[in-house]
Protein backbone atom coordinates (compact mmCIF):
# COMPACT_ATOMS: atom_id res chain seq x y z
CA UNK A 1 0.00 0.00 0.00
CA UNK A 2 0.96 3.76 -0.45
CA UNK A 3 0.18 7.25 0.08
CA UNK A 4 -0.56 9.87 -2.02
CA UNK A 5 3.69 10.86 -1.72
CA UNK A 6 6.57 9.19 -2.50
CA UNK A 7 7.00 7.41 0.53
CA UNK A 8 5.81 3.98 0.11
CA UNK A 9 4.39 2.06 3.06
CA UNK A 10 4.40 -1.58 3.50
CA UNK A 11 3.91 -4.34 6.55
CA UNK A 12 6.17 -7.02 6.77
CA UNK A 13 4.96 -10.24 8.46
CA UNK A 14 8.33 -10.68 10.29
CA UNK A 15 11.36 -8.67 11.57
CA UNK A 16 13.52 -10.63 9.56
CA UNK A 17 12.36 -8.89 6.63
CA UNK A 18 13.85 -5.92 7.46
CA UNK A 19 17.42 -5.40 8.01
CA UNK A 20 19.00 -4.60 11.66
CA UNK A 21 20.96 -1.80 10.15
CA UNK A 22 17.91 -0.71 8.65
CA UNK A 23 15.38 -0.67 11.91
CA UNK A 24 18.22 0.52 14.24
CA UNK A 25 18.85 3.75 12.15
CA UNK A 26 14.83 4.69 12.47
CA UNK A 27 15.02 3.49 16.11
CA UNK A 28 18.23 3.55 18.03
CA UNK A 29 19.94 5.72 15.95
CA UNK A 30 22.84 6.69 18.91
CA UNK A 31 22.87 5.10 22.39
CA UNK A 32 24.01 8.37 23.31
CA UNK A 33 21.34 10.83 25.86
CA UNK A 34 20.95 13.75 24.11
CA UNK A 35 19.56 16.10 26.88
CA UNK A 36 21.58 17.12 29.91
CA UNK A 37 21.37 14.35 32.93
CA UNK A 38 19.68 16.79 34.98
CA UNK A 39 16.98 17.66 32.80
CA UNK A 40 13.68 17.49 34.63
CA UNK A 41 12.77 14.81 31.52
CA UNK A 42 15.06 13.65 29.19
CA UNK A 43 14.30 14.08 25.90
CA UNK A 44 13.59 10.48 24.70
CA UNK A 45 14.51 11.68 20.57
CA UNK A 46 17.61 9.57 20.22
CA UNK A 47 18.19 8.09 23.88
CA UNK A 48 18.90 4.27 23.24
CA UNK A 49 16.13 1.97 24.33
CA UNK A 50 16.58 -1.49 23.80
CA UNK A 51 13.17 -2.35 23.72
CA UNK A 52 13.06 -0.39 20.69
CA UNK A 53 15.92 -2.47 19.29
CA UNK A 54 15.79 -4.96 16.02
CA UNK A 55 17.61 -7.56 18.53
CA UNK A 56 14.63 -7.40 21.28
CA UNK A 57 12.02 -7.66 18.60
CA UNK A 58 14.14 -10.76 16.89
CA UNK A 59 14.22 -12.45 19.84
CA UNK A 60 10.81 -12.33 20.58
CA UNK A 61 9.56 -13.45 17.46
CA UNK A 62 12.73 -15.92 16.97
CA UNK A 63 11.86 -17.65 20.38
CA UNK A 64 8.78 -18.39 19.34
CA UNK A 65 7.23 -15.72 21.93
CA UNK A 66 5.54 -13.18 19.66
CA UNK A 67 4.30 -14.97 16.84
CA UNK A 68 1.35 -15.82 15.00
CA UNK A 69 0.60 -19.13 16.97
CA UNK A 70 0.55 -17.23 20.15
CA UNK A 71 -1.52 -14.43 18.49
CA UNK A 72 1.46 -11.66 17.48
CA UNK A 73 1.47 -11.96 14.03
CA UNK A 74 3.66 -9.26 12.87
CA UNK A 75 2.71 -6.54 10.49
CA UNK A 76 5.45 -4.39 10.96
CA UNK A 77 5.02 -1.17 9.13
CA UNK A 78 8.00 0.27 7.06
CA UNK A 79 8.09 3.56 5.06
CA UNK A 80 10.57 3.79 2.51
CA UNK A 81 11.66 6.82 -0.13
CA UNK A 82 13.74 6.23 -2.71
CA UNK A 83 14.14 2.23 -1.12
CA UNK A 84 15.51 3.44 1.80
CA UNK A 85 13.97 2.53 5.43
CA UNK A 86 12.75 6.42 6.74
CA UNK A 87 10.30 5.19 9.46
CA UNK A 88 9.30 1.78 11.20
CA UNK A 89 6.13 1.08 13.26
CA UNK A 90 6.36 -2.32 15.52
CA UNK A 91 2.66 -3.68 14.99
CA UNK A 92 1.22 -7.15 15.64
CA UNK A 93 -2.10 -8.55 14.44
CA UNK A 94 -3.68 -10.09 17.71
CA UNK A 95 -6.77 -12.14 18.20
CA UNK A 96 -6.72 -11.25 21.74
CA UNK A 97 -5.91 -8.83 24.55
CA UNK A 98 -3.17 -10.73 26.41
CA UNK A 99 -0.05 -9.50 27.17
CA UNK A 100 -0.59 -5.49 26.50
CA UNK A 101 -0.73 -4.22 30.07
CA UNK A 102 -3.30 -1.54 28.56
CA UNK A 103 -7.00 -3.16 28.93
CA UNK A 104 -8.94 -3.27 26.66
CA UNK A 105 -11.06 -6.32 27.63
CA UNK A 106 -14.10 -4.49 28.05
CA UNK A 107 -14.39 -2.36 24.97
CA UNK A 108 -14.26 -5.99 23.07
CA UNK A 109 -16.63 -7.64 25.09
CA UNK A 110 -19.08 -4.46 24.83
CA UNK A 111 -18.78 -4.59 20.93
CA UNK A 112 -19.08 -8.07 20.60
CA UNK A 113 -22.10 -8.22 22.72
CA UNK A 114 -23.62 -5.81 20.19
CA UNK A 115 -22.69 -8.28 17.58
CA UNK A 116 -19.37 -7.01 16.32
CA UNK A 117 -15.89 -8.51 15.65
CA UNK A 118 -13.06 -6.98 18.42
CA UNK A 119 -10.57 -9.65 16.59
CA UNK A 120 -8.55 -9.23 14.74
CA UNK A 121 -6.92 -5.81 16.25
CA UNK A 122 -3.58 -3.96 15.40
CA UNK A 123 -1.43 -3.57 18.31
CA UNK A 124 1.53 -1.14 17.73
CA UNK A 125 3.70 -2.03 21.06
CA UNK A 126 6.46 -3.80 22.19
CA UNK A 127 4.97 -7.60 23.30
CA UNK A 128 4.48 -7.88 27.02
CA UNK A 129 6.53 -4.85 27.95
CA UNK A 130 4.90 -2.43 29.48
CA UNK A 131 7.63 0.42 28.87
CA UNK A 132 7.37 3.76 27.22
CA UNK A 133 9.23 4.44 24.30
CA UNK A 134 8.99 5.87 20.66
CA UNK A 135 6.58 4.15 18.41
CA UNK A 136 6.34 6.05 15.35
CA UNK A 137 10.46 5.25 14.56
CA UNK A 138 11.69 7.98 12.09
CA UNK A 139 14.92 7.89 10.25
CA UNK A 140 17.26 11.46 11.32
CA UNK A 141 17.70 13.58 8.44
CA UNK A 142 14.31 13.46 6.61
CA UNK A 143 11.08 15.45 7.47
CA UNK A 144 9.71 13.71 10.78
CA UNK A 145 6.53 15.07 10.49
CA UNK A 146 6.22 13.94 7.19
CA UNK A 147 7.16 10.52 8.04
CA UNK A 148 5.38 10.39 11.05
CA UNK A 149 1.96 10.88 9.10
CA UNK A 150 2.60 8.95 6.30
CA UNK A 151 3.19 6.28 9.39
CA UNK A 152 0.33 7.41 11.06
CA UNK A 153 -1.66 7.16 8.23
CA UNK A 154 -0.44 3.91 6.96
CA UNK A 155 -1.62 2.09 10.21
CA UNK A 156 -5.50 3.17 9.75
CA UNK A 157 -5.46 1.57 6.16
CA UNK A 158 -3.55 -1.26 7.35
CA UNK A 159 -6.19 -1.63 9.62
CA UNK A 160 -8.78 -1.64 6.82
CA UNK A 161 -6.55 -3.50 4.58
CA UNK A 162 -6.80 -6.91 7.23
CA UNK A 163 -9.86 -5.94 8.21
CA UNK A 164 -9.26 -5.17 11.96
CA UNK A 165 -11.29 -3.34 13.99
CA UNK A 166 -8.81 -1.15 15.32
CA UNK A 167 -5.22 0.10 15.72
CA UNK A 168 -3.91 0.69 19.34
CA UNK A 169 -0.51 2.43 19.81
CA UNK A 170 0.48 1.71 23.76
CA UNK A 171 2.99 3.32 26.16
CA UNK A 172 3.63 5.96 23.49
CA UNK A 173 5.90 9.15 24.86
CA UNK A 174 3.55 12.12 25.10
CA UNK A 175 4.39 13.67 22.12
CA UNK A 176 3.41 11.08 19.66
CA UNK A 177 0.30 10.87 21.80
CA UNK A 178 -0.64 14.63 21.16
CA UNK A 179 0.39 13.85 17.18
CA UNK A 180 -1.68 11.23 16.76
CA UNK A 181 -5.02 12.77 18.91
CA UNK A 182 -4.50 15.33 16.40
CA UNK A 183 -4.80 12.97 13.38
CA UNK A 184 -8.03 10.95 14.83
CA UNK A 185 -7.08 8.75 16.82
CA UNK A 186 -8.64 8.48 20.72
CA UNK A 187 -6.45 9.49 23.79
CA UNK A 188 -6.12 7.42 26.76
CA UNK A 189 -4.28 7.56 30.31
CA UNK A 190 -2.79 5.25 32.99
CA UNK A 191 -0.29 5.41 35.30
CA UNK A 192 2.69 3.99 36.61
CA UNK A 193 5.76 4.28 39.44
CA UNK A 194 9.11 5.56 38.12
CA UNK A 195 11.90 6.49 40.44
CA UNK A 196 13.88 10.00 39.65
CA UNK A 197 17.30 10.69 39.74
CA UNK A 198 17.80 14.27 41.23
CA UNK A 199 21.68 14.24 40.98
CA UNK A 200 21.85 11.81 43.77
CA UNK A 201 25.51 10.44 44.61
CA UNK A 202 24.87 7.65 46.40
CA UNK A 203 21.66 5.70 47.95
CA UNK A 204 22.18 7.60 51.04
CA UNK A 205 21.72 10.87 49.53
CA UNK A 206 17.77 10.02 48.22
CA UNK A 207 17.22 8.63 51.53
CA UNK A 208 17.96 11.82 53.19
CA UNK A 209 15.01 13.47 50.97
CA UNK A 210 12.75 10.90 52.39
CA UNK A 211 10.40 12.09 55.61
CA UNK A 212 12.35 10.24 58.87
CA UNK A 213 9.89 7.33 59.21
CA UNK A 214 10.04 6.77 55.46
CA UNK A 215 14.00 6.78 55.50
CA UNK A 216 14.38 3.89 58.42
CA UNK A 217 11.35 1.64 57.04
CA UNK A 218 13.50 1.80 54.47
CA UNK A 219 16.84 0.99 56.48
CA UNK A 220 15.10 -1.89 58.24
CA UNK A 221 13.90 -3.38 54.75
CA UNK A 222 17.34 -3.39 53.30
CA UNK A 223 18.88 -5.14 55.97
CA UNK A 224 16.10 -7.51 56.93
CA UNK A 225 16.11 -8.57 53.07
CA UNK A 226 19.44 -9.90 53.31
CA UNK A 227 19.41 -11.51 57.19
CA UNK A 228 19.49 -14.97 56.39
CA UNK A 229 22.90 -14.87 54.81
CA UNK A 230 21.96 -13.83 51.60
CA UNK A 231 24.26 -12.07 48.86
CA UNK A 232 23.09 -10.05 46.49
CA UNK A 233 25.00 -9.62 42.84
CA UNK A 234 24.70 -7.64 39.57
CA UNK A 235 25.47 -9.89 36.47
CA UNK A 236 25.58 -7.85 33.20
CA UNK A 237 27.14 -9.34 29.34
CA UNK A 238 29.81 -11.87 30.24
CA UNK A 239 28.86 -12.34 33.55
CA UNK A 240 25.62 -13.47 33.12
CA UNK A 241 26.79 -17.68 32.78
CA UNK A 242 24.32 -20.12 31.12
CA UNK A 243 23.38 -21.07 34.67
CA UNK A 244 22.15 -17.68 35.82
CA UNK A 245 19.70 -17.59 33.32
CA UNK A 246 18.97 -21.00 34.10
CA UNK A 247 18.03 -19.86 37.11
CA UNK A 248 16.54 -16.73 36.04
CA UNK A 249 14.16 -18.84 33.81
CA UNK A 250 12.96 -20.81 36.73
CA UNK A 251 12.13 -17.85 39.29
CA UNK A 252 10.00 -16.33 36.23
CA UNK A 253 8.30 -19.59 35.13
CA UNK A 254 7.17 -19.83 39.08
CA UNK A 255 6.46 -16.55 39.47
CA UNK A 256 4.74 -16.16 35.90
CA UNK A 257 2.37 -19.67 36.39
CA UNK A 258 1.03 -18.47 39.89
CA UNK A 259 0.36 -14.82 38.20
CA UNK A 260 -0.57 -15.12 34.50
CA UNK A 261 -1.37 -18.70 34.51
CA UNK A 262 1.32 -19.01 31.85
CA UNK A 263 3.99 -17.26 31.48
CA UNK A 264 4.53 -15.28 27.45
CA UNK A 265 8.54 -15.87 27.40
CA UNK A 266 10.28 -18.74 26.79
CA UNK A 267 13.69 -20.02 27.64
CA UNK A 268 14.59 -19.09 24.26
CA UNK A 269 13.65 -15.63 24.29
CA UNK A 270 16.27 -15.47 27.17
CA UNK A 271 18.99 -17.45 25.01
CA UNK A 272 18.29 -14.87 22.63
CA UNK A 273 18.85 -12.08 24.21
CA UNK A 274 21.95 -13.35 26.12
CA UNK A 275 23.64 -13.91 22.59
CA UNK A 276 22.59 -10.69 21.12
CA UNK A 277 22.08 -7.86 24.38
CA UNK A 278 23.70 -9.53 27.41
CA UNK A 279 25.38 -6.05 27.01
CA UNK A 280 21.77 -4.27 27.84
CA UNK A 281 20.61 -6.30 30.55
CA UNK A 282 20.93 -6.18 34.20
CA UNK A 283 20.40 -8.89 36.04
CA UNK A 284 19.98 -8.65 39.94
CA UNK A 285 20.16 -12.16 41.33
CA UNK A 286 19.88 -13.41 44.80
CA UNK A 287 22.12 -16.28 46.52
CA UNK A 288 21.84 -18.21 49.70
CA UNK A 289 24.12 -21.21 50.18
CA UNK A 290 25.44 -21.12 47.60
CA UNK A 291 22.85 -21.27 45.06
CA UNK A 292 20.48 -18.70 43.14
CA UNK A 293 17.24 -18.46 45.29
CA UNK A 294 16.05 -14.73 43.52
CA UNK A 295 16.68 -12.65 40.75
CA UNK A 296 15.08 -9.82 38.54
CA UNK A 297 15.82 -8.37 35.34
CA UNK A 298 16.33 -5.08 33.96
CA UNK A 299 17.25 -3.18 30.79
CA UNK A 300 19.20 -0.71 30.54
CA UNK A 301 18.81 2.19 28.29
CA UNK A 302 21.17 5.55 27.97
CA UNK A 303 18.83 7.36 29.88
CA UNK A 304 17.23 5.01 32.24
CA UNK A 305 17.11 1.71 33.70
CA UNK A 306 13.84 -0.60 32.92
CA UNK A 307 13.06 -3.47 35.24
CA UNK A 308 10.70 -6.03 34.15
CA UNK A 309 10.66 -9.55 35.93
CA UNK A 310 10.96 -11.07 39.18
CA UNK A 311 10.96 -14.41 40.64
CA UNK A 312 12.02 -16.35 43.38
CA UNK A 313 12.16 -19.96 44.54
CA UNK A 314 12.74 -18.84 48.94
CA UNK A 315 10.54 -16.44 49.84
CA UNK A 316 12.26 -13.83 52.72
CA UNK A 317 10.87 -10.67 54.05
CA UNK A 318 11.77 -7.85 51.80
CA UNK A 319 13.79 -9.66 49.60
CA UNK A 320 11.51 -8.50 46.53
CA UNK A 321 11.53 -5.03 47.57
CA UNK A 322 15.69 -5.00 47.76
CA UNK A 323 16.21 -7.54 44.86
CA UNK A 324 13.83 -5.06 42.56
CA UNK A 325 13.35 -1.57 43.81
CA UNK A 326 16.42 -0.57 46.06
CA UNK A 327 19.32 -2.56 43.58
CA UNK A 328 17.42 -0.65 40.70
CA UNK A 329 17.61 2.91 42.51
CA UNK A 330 21.76 2.00 43.69
CA UNK A 331 22.50 0.99 39.59
CA UNK A 332 20.72 3.81 38.10
CA UNK A 333 22.59 6.47 40.98
CA UNK A 334 26.33 4.31 39.95
CA UNK A 335 25.19 5.18 36.26
CA UNK A 336 23.89 8.22 36.25
CA UNK A 337 20.80 7.55 34.62
CA UNK A 338 17.86 9.84 34.85
CA UNK A 339 15.20 7.32 36.02
CA UNK A 340 13.83 3.66 37.17
CA UNK A 341 10.83 2.76 35.21
CA UNK A 342 9.29 -0.33 37.85
CA UNK A 343 6.98 -1.83 35.51
CA UNK A 344 2.74 -1.86 35.81
CA UNK A 345 1.09 -1.61 38.84
CA UNK A 346 2.09 -1.46 42.34
CA UNK A 347 1.28 1.19 44.39
CA UNK A 348 3.13 -0.47 47.18
CA UNK A 349 6.16 1.19 45.46
CA UNK A 350 5.32 4.96 46.58
CA UNK A 351 6.97 4.51 49.90
CA UNK A 352 9.87 3.34 48.22
CA UNK A 353 10.56 6.33 46.39
CA UNK A 354 8.75 5.56 43.56
CA UNK A 355 6.35 8.30 42.52
CA UNK A 356 3.19 8.07 39.61
CA UNK A 357 3.88 9.12 36.46
CA UNK A 358 1.43 8.96 33.48
CA UNK A 359 1.44 6.94 30.67
CA UNK A 360 -0.12 7.39 27.53
CA UNK A 361 -1.83 5.43 24.39
CA UNK A 362 -3.79 6.16 21.11
CA UNK A 363 -6.67 4.02 19.82
CA UNK A 364 -8.03 4.17 16.24
CA UNK A 365 -11.59 2.60 16.17
CA UNK A 366 -13.23 1.86 13.09
CA UNK A 367 -16.73 1.42 13.81
CA UNK A 368 -18.41 4.90 14.51
CA UNK A 369 -20.83 3.59 17.09
CA UNK A 370 -18.01 1.89 18.90
CA UNK A 371 -15.41 5.06 18.78
CA UNK A 372 -18.52 7.48 20.34
CA UNK A 373 -18.68 4.95 23.06
CA UNK A 374 -14.83 4.97 24.03
CA UNK A 375 -14.22 8.13 23.59
CA UNK A 376 -16.93 9.15 26.03
CA UNK A 377 -15.30 6.55 28.70
CA UNK A 378 -11.74 7.65 27.82
CA UNK A 379 -12.29 11.36 28.78
CA UNK A 380 -13.86 10.50 31.94
CA UNK A 381 -11.06 7.77 32.80
CA UNK A 382 -8.33 10.81 31.68
CA UNK A 383 -9.96 13.09 34.47
CA UNK A 384 -9.87 10.15 36.86
CA UNK A 385 -5.75 9.04 36.02
CA UNK A 386 -4.96 12.87 36.38
CA UNK A 387 -6.84 13.22 40.03
CA UNK A 388 -5.49 9.62 41.01
CA UNK A 389 -1.84 10.99 39.95
CA UNK A 390 -1.89 14.38 41.60
CA UNK A 391 -3.03 12.69 45.15
CA UNK A 392 -0.36 9.68 44.91
CA UNK A 393 2.16 12.87 44.24
CA UNK A 394 1.04 14.45 47.05
CA UNK A 395 0.82 11.14 49.71
CA UNK A 396 4.51 10.75 48.47
CA UNK A 397 7.06 9.61 51.42
CA UNK A 398 9.42 12.83 50.52
CA UNK A 399 10.52 15.05 53.33
CA UNK A 400 7.31 18.78 53.04
CA UNK A 401 8.48 20.40 55.84
CA UNK A 402 11.15 20.49 58.02
CA UNK A 403 9.13 18.91 60.99
CA UNK A 404 8.89 15.36 58.73
CA UNK A 405 12.88 15.06 59.37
Amino acid sequence: MTDSSDITLEAVSSIGQITADEWDACANPSREVSAVPDAEQCSQDHAYNPFISHAFFSALEKSGSAVARTGWGARHLVARMDGKAVGVVPCYLKNHSQGEYVFDHGWADAYERAGGSYYPKLQASVPFTPATGRRLLVRDGVDQARVRKALAGGLVGLCDAVNASSVHMTFAPEDEWEFLGEHGFLQRTDRQFHWRNEGYATFDDFLGTMASRHRKAIRRERRDAVANGITIHHLIGRDITPDAWDAFFEFYMETGSRKWGRPYLTRAFYQQIGETMADDVLLVMAKRDGRWIAGAINFIGSDALFGRHWGAIEHHPFLHFEVCYYQAIDFAIQRGLTRVEAGAQGEHKIARGYLPQTTYSAHYIADPALRRAVRDYLKHERAYVQEAVEDLTDAGPFRKTETDE
